[in-house]
């Protein structure tokens, strides 16, 4: 784990600035999360593999957002326990934890089928999809029960919601678990005035989405009922609200932002 900048969220004599952690910021749907929250007015910690996230989230620093970089690969244990110990090191709290890091690989755009998966494979997807988001729920909780307060958004997808013809087994079965881990947790942690939550995206612009040639998009869009494709940013806007003081009676809950293609 690299933190790329050292930032004081508690300026002198402002209010509590609350500190949140957002995996897989490096760009897409992640980043829009990340900088919603920024402009909540948190502390965002935006966490990637990829060291070009520092690059992603300089913009929005020199602009004057609470946002820095970190470099982490979420599958990494003994990365995501430090990271954490050194937000409350630093900080001295960790009060928001958003889970989006995740992987859908495909071939060509199209999904890959179960017989032809390896078990390999299987378990790429699921440790960083569902996996991750265990082990930094896991190592976040306890900072946030010290606290008494503390918001997990869990990004699952609507491929774990209902069937989606581009989503292979082990994608979905990963957003599904998301879902199932979600709830327990937040029947967990609820008396601890910790909320959990899940987010449940349709097709957002990201470049995961954004696989596939022109006529898969165009026939994927065309399924949309509000006839577009949703922003990161659309995405973030709920984010900011569940990791919010206005959230706290809502809990276990699976929020669908997908243009009405599914409605629970």
């Amino acid at each position: 784990m690299t933190p790329q900048t050292s930032i004081d969220p508690s300026a002198p004599g402002a209010a509590l600035v609350r500190v949140a952690a957002v995996t897989g910021a490096g760009g897409g749907l992640g980043l829009g999360v990340a900088v919603a929250l920024a402009q909540a007015g948190l502390h965002v910690i935006a966490i990637d593999r990829s060291p070009k996230v520092a690059e992603a989230v300089a913009a929005h620093a020199a602009r004057g957002l609470r946002i820095e970089a970190a470099v982490l690969d979420v599958t990494d244990e003994d990365g995501v326990r430090a990271l954490v110990a050194s937000a409350l090191e630093r900080f001295g709290r960790f009060d928001v934890l958003v889970n989006n890091a995740g992987i859908h690989p495909k071939t060509d755009g199209e999904r890959t089928g179960v017989t032809a998966m390896s078990t390999a494979q299987w378990k790429e997807v699921l440790d960083v999809n569902l996996t991750s988001a265990f082990v930094f729920s896991r190592e976040a909780i306890p900072a946030m029960r010290r606290n008494g307060w503390g918001r997990i958004v869990n990004m699952s997808s609507r491929a774990g919601r209902t069937l989606v013809g581009t989503a292979g087994v082990h994608y979905a079965a990963s957003k599904a678990g998301m879902i199932g881990m979600s709830r327990v947790l937040a029947a967990e942690v609820a008396a601890d005035g910790i909320t959990v939550n899940c987010i449940a995206p349709g097709r957002i612009e990201s470049p995961m989405t954004q696989q596939g040639d022109e006529a898969q998009r165009a026939r994927l869009v065309g399924a949309i009922p509000v006839g577009r494709i949703g922003t990161p940013e659309e995405i973030g806007h709920v984010a900011a609200f569940l990791a919010s003081e206005h959230s706290g009676y809502l809990t276990g809950a699976v929020i669908d932002v997908n243009g009405g293609t599914f409605m629970a």
